[in-house]
């Protein structure tokens, strides 16, 4: 599918202002949220699963999150967030309002706010927010990248000089042994590998050309729909593992990466782990 076909399955830009306006707003106000609470170092904590964890200022942020949304937006969209659910529709937001939890409750400052409005399966407005940084980043579809409205483009590194971000596939322990063969065959080929956790970041880093890829398997789609937009909007590439540009909101598996770095992921992702993937099917 072609950039022009995008377009024409998405509102305008000049439609889509309000809502990034709204989308920025929201993002910036949770994030003071998460910083005041972060600086104090105390959070309740809940286990919603193995090495999945919720605070009391997830909820907050979430609940501040869908009221600004629907005092501030346009019109009023449908929510689905990480802690409170929903389901994704023709429009809607997607929301993660502490992307990081582990992070968070560690005191390592590398957590995010992450919104996007999708329209018909497709993020057409992102923002992630790092607020122990003060960095906002934010997309339109067909209008670009920007952090703190500057506009971003990713990065434009041989593969040989590429530093990509990852995240072990906890949640799908068959996958494990691929996973690592997947990462002692791609290591040799760049220049290093990262694993900060918070997916809506390092998608944010890909999309400035602080790192030059980012690829994990199960994310969630609050997690990754905003800062696949950013990386998109920014001179990126987006696929799921298997390399289809359209699916990979729906399978949570994601390569994201300056075009010339993403042919090089791909091509190890497909040779290790996507043979466990489609016999996990």
């Amino acid at each position: 599918m072609t950039n022009e076909d995008l377009l024409l399955r998405q509102p305008p830009v000049r439609q889509l202002d309000g809502y990034l306006d709204a989308a920025v707003r929201a993002a910036r106000a949770a994030g003071r949220v998460v910083r005041h609470a972060f600086h104090q170092g105390r959070a309740v904590v809940e286990d919603k699963g193995p090495r999945d964890y919720v605070t009391e200022v997830d909820r907050a942020a979430e609940d501040l999150i869908r009221e600004s949304l629907l005092r501030y937006a346009p019109a009023p969209v449908p929510f689905v967030g990480e802690e409170s659910g929903g389901v994704v529709g023709s429009l809607c937001w997607v929301v993660d309002p502490l992307d990081g939890t582990t992070n968070f409750l560690r005191g390592y400052p590398s957590v995010g706010v992450s919104i996007a409005l999708v329209h018909e399966g497709r993020p057409v407005v992102g923002v992630v927010h790092a607020p122990m940084w003060d960095e906002t980043f934010t997309a339109v579809a067909g209008a670009g990248a920007r952090r703190n409205g500057r506009p971003i483009t990713v990065g434009t590194r041989p593969a040989a000089r590429a530093v990509c971000s990852t995240g072990l596939p906890v949640k799908r322990p068959e996958a494990m042994s691929a996973y690592l063969d997947l990462l002692g065959r791609l290591l040799p080929a760049v220049e290093d590998l990262r694993r900060p956790a918070g997916a809506s970041l390092d998608l944010a880093w890909v999309a400035c050309g602080v790192f030059d890829a980012f690829f994990e398997l199960d994310l969630g789609s609050w997690d990754v729909a905003a800062g696949a937009l950013l990386v998109r909007e920014a001179g990126g590439v987006v696929t799921d593992w298997s390399g289809d540009p359209d699916c990979w909101l729906d399978t949570g598996h994601i390569v994201a990466a300056s075009p010339g770095v993403h042919a090089t992921v791909l091509q190890h992702t497909r040779a290790t782990v996507l043979p466990v993937l489609r016999r996990g099917r």
